[in-house]
């Protein structure tokens, strides 16, 4: 027995080509549309807030100002300046870890922060590994990272 979804498929598609042969549509037209439909459809269930959508929800989550964070995170103004205007600036990834320092995000923040711009903290990398440890132990501090970085020998943030 079908269930009522693939019998709702089924219904749409008995009705997609019913408009075809009403219409005379060509299929490679409307199976085009058909395929653009879903995708915008996917798109938009899928779809996460943006990194400047999150950077500037947890600012304000923490009472903070954008003065106090960028500084404290080392960030240039006009970087900052240019990460609220511009939406579809994707800052390195170092400056986000410095940003989430900078407002003392949890691990699950941080991540989500980082995957907003399509970048992860790596359990396979020692850079992620000292960032995931200084996280966890709460160590926010800049200058404090960056000893555990150099440490090690890496480039500090």
């Amino acid at each position: 027995m079908l269930n009522e979804k693939i019998i709702g498929e089924l219904q749409k598609f008995i009705d997609h080509y019913f408009v075809l042969k009403t219409f005379n549509i060509s299929e490679d037209i409307a199976h085009e549309s058909m395929y653009n439909e879903e995708i915008i459809d996917f798109i938009e269930n899928k779809r996460k807030p943006s990194l400047q959508k999150l950077l500037f929800d947890f600012i304000d989550q923490k009472g903070a100002t954008d003065p106090e964070i960028y500084h404290k995170a080392g960030v240039d103004r006009k970087l900052f300046s240019k990460i609220r205007s511009n939406p579809s600036y994707r800052p390195r990834k170092n400056t986000i870890i410095s940003l989430a320092l900078a407002l003392e995000l949890e691990q699950e923040e941080t991540d989500t922060l980082l995957n907003s711009a399509g970048y992860t903290l790596s359990d396979s990398e020692t850079f992620d590994l000292i960032i995931q440890f200084c996280i966890k132990k709460k160590i926010y501090h800049i200058h404090d990272v960056n000893q555990a970085l150099e440490h090690y020998d890496l480039k500090p943030l």
